[in-house]
């Protein structure tokens, strides 16, 4: 296909393969390989919460008593902490780039009754100062460093919005209930790392959060006959289930299939919690994790079925959703079953999932992920919700499990789970779904390598891979994060190193980095190393830039004018991209030729000459026959005797 806005460039081979792609060389830190070095380290925060909810005031309450373990080499006089509910104030930088008609007020976001520091064994009050979703808290004695460790408080409350924390959070009326979903809900450390130290970049609602690995232990006390489902496992479950719910969530656990664990007529006779008045507390643990979710309501069916994990042990997929999502087969009744099916493609392709559960939550929020548990529309029905449930849980591999920066580099999490995405759709029941389209951005033609042609040729001047979510235009934040870079990593694998190479390589950084804080280069040098590659070319053309690919077939002759003495073929890279190059030859009077030419083709100049060894003169020249790369103009991939 050609392109009318392709702009006319000269290959420069010096600058497509320039060596000086790494500006630094690994260290005890992070390793030249790509992997995390022997004196890595990363500071740890452990949260015991304690939250309490009025469904009629949409006032949560909350404590918050951190752990906070400072591993790093350093005195650290202070502790940043975020507050992304305080999007709700009118001050914050999020709604001074991004305005809107919300009514906003300082009474909403995070209000603070205590802020703390324990002291020689008592509770101090500490000094602190809040500039709009961040938090300096001032500590009385600076924490020293390799493992020393602080406890703080926070007592603190908000007044949850139909739509809250940058549409993280939110509720929904039903005629059953209202549904109350809860992210953002509590303050976290930001991390301190050995790239910037305090990472402080504000909440604005394009990048999502960085934060540090610790376990959770949290309690959310609302009124009775409300079930709660958060990220973790839940505690206590006997106790605040009714008995006939809990018998069926000890059926469900067992089951390969979906087992409803509340009814439409348990939600009619009220069967949700053992005590019918007052309060029901539910206690959730999760470990390892970077936050947690959670979510509440009257009007929730529930299901689940068990999850078959690689290494032979079990988690727990289970769905939460008002009747109205339940009104046809291709609706939320098969949430567990696309649920539970993409956390085991995922656990065997790429990483096994490490949480005792897996939750889906329908309601307001039209998607949008924590660890373990997502938030999806609730009218979202067929293939669209296989693709939102797939894609949320998704990202409890990028960048839940390994824990990217979301908003200095989008590409890692968003990008990167939209890759795994397209296999796992591929995947499942023998490809119902497949293949995974980004529809939004497809022309028509119905081709990725061609639909990504027209969004790489929009951004020319604009933002590349490398910026960050709030640094741009949001409306390149999806065609770019997600699909440009899922199509890169596409391009890497079925053309560049093959499956075998690819695979091998991206379940080394997944492994090496779970848990941890990789940066792009550090994915840049495991890739690499991995699979045994300089890929300095591709990283430069497709993430630091959008540079187009044009190859061309410009000349065929023969040698001697002689076919049956061979041909010679000439190539020409027109645009700045440069790319592997297969080649389809057909003959007058024998079979086709397929010649498969690396990318170092490139390396000297513009133009390169092959031999093929022919018997017959040539009736065609064809570049690209399966059409998998992006090129700008397809027209002169294909030479044709006159």
């Amino acid at each position: 296909m050609a392109v009318n806005s392709v702009q006319a460039q000269h290959y420069d081979p010096h600058a497509a393969f320039a060596p000086t792609l790494y500006t630094q060389n690994g260290n005890a830190f992070r390793s030249a390989s790509g992997d995390p070095g022997p004196a890595y380290w990363q500071n740890r925060a452990d949260y015991t919460l304690n939250a309490s909810f009025d469904s009629s005031s949409h006032v949560l309450k909350g404590v918050a008593v951190i752990d906070y373990t400072n591993n790093s080499g350093d005195l650290l006089p202070y502790i940043w902490l975020e507050l992304d509910q305080n999007t709700e104030k009118p001050d914050v930088l999020a709604n001074i780039l991004n305005p809107n008609n919300r009514t906003l007020t300082d009474k909403l976001g995070f209000q603070f009754a205590k802020v703390q520091v324990l002291q020689s064994g008592h509770w101090q009050d500490a000094k602190y100062q809040v500039d709009g979703t961040r938090m300096q808290l001032f500590l009385p004695t600076p924490l020293k460093g390799a493992g020393a460790k602080v406890q703080l408080r926070l007592d603190y409350s908000f007044e949850l919005q139909k739509s809250s924390a940058g549409d993280r959070a939110g509720y929904m009326t039903t005629p059953q209930g209202t549904i109350f979903e809860f992210g953002y809900w509590f303050p976290r450390v930001c991390v301190y790392d050995d790239i910037r130290g305090w990472n402080t970049l504000p909440f604005i609602g394009g990048g999502e959060f960085y934060f540090e690995y610790g376990d959770m232990d949290y309690t959310i006390t609302a009124p009775a006959g409300m079930l709660a489902v958060g990220g973790g496992a839940l505690i206590n479950a006997k106790d605040a289930l009714d008995s006939k719910l809990y018998d069926q969530l000890q059926k469900a656990r067992r089951s390969d299939k979906t087992v409803v664990i509340r009814s439409k007529t348990d939600i009619q006779k009220g069967i949700a919690t053992k005590q019918k008045t007052g309060q029901t507390s539910w206690h959730f643990q999760m470990k390892n994790t970077r936050d947690v979710a959670f979510a509440l309501s009257s009007a929730f069916i529930w299901d689940g079925a068990k999850i078959n994990l690689p290494n032979g042990k079990n988690s727990f997929a289970q769905s939460v959703y008002p009747i109205s999502s339940a009104q046809n087969d291709s609706s939320w009744v098969r949430a567990t079953e696309y649920l539970k099916a993409s956390v085991e493609d995922f656990s065997t392709r790429w990483f096994e999932y490490p949480y005792p559960e897996a939750t889906n939550v329908a309601g307001p929020i039209g998607g949008m992920e924590y660890p373990g548990i997502t938030f999806d529309h609730h009218a979202a029905s067929g293939k669209s919700l296989f693709m939102l449930i797939s894609h949320e849980i998704g990202h409890s591999w990028f960048p839940m499990i390994v824990g990217s920066d979301e908003r200095r580099a989008p590409f890692m999490d968003e990008g990167f789970n939209t890759f795994i995405d397209i296999y796992a759709q591929q995947d499942f029941n023998h490809g119902e779904f497949a293949p995974k389209r980004d529809g939004e951005y497809a022309p028509g033609g119905g081709n990725p390598a061609d639909e990504i042609v027209p969004v790489i040729a929009s951004v020319q001047n604009g933002p590349t891979l490398m910026t960050p979510a709030d640094w741009q235009d949001y409306k390149y934040v999806h065609p770019m994060s997600y699909f440009k870079t899922a199509f890169g990593l596409v391009l890497l694998r079925e053309v560049i190193l093959g499956p075998d190479r690819f695979d091998y390589a991206f379940r080394h950084y997944t492994a090496k980095w779970a848990y941890k804080h990789p940066m792009p280069t550090d994915f840049f040098r495991s890739i690499e190393n991995a699979a045994g590659e300089d890929l300095g070319w591709f990283w430069r053309g497709w993430f630091y830039n959008n540079w187009q690919l044009d190859q061309a077939v410009t000349g065929v002759s023969y040698v001697d004018d002689d076919p049956t003495k061979g041909a010679l073929i000439t190539l020409k890279n027109k645009q700045q991209l440069p790319m592997p190059v297969t080649v389809e030859i057909h003959q007058d009077a024998a079979g086709p030729i397929t010649m498969s030419l690396p990318v170092e083709i490139w390396q000297r100049g513009d133009s390169w000459t092959f031999k093929v060894k022919t018997t017959s003169k040539l009736k065609s020249v064809q570049l690209d026959p399966k059409a998998l790369l992006p090129d700008v103009d397809r027209s002169n991939n294909l030479w044709q005797a006159k």
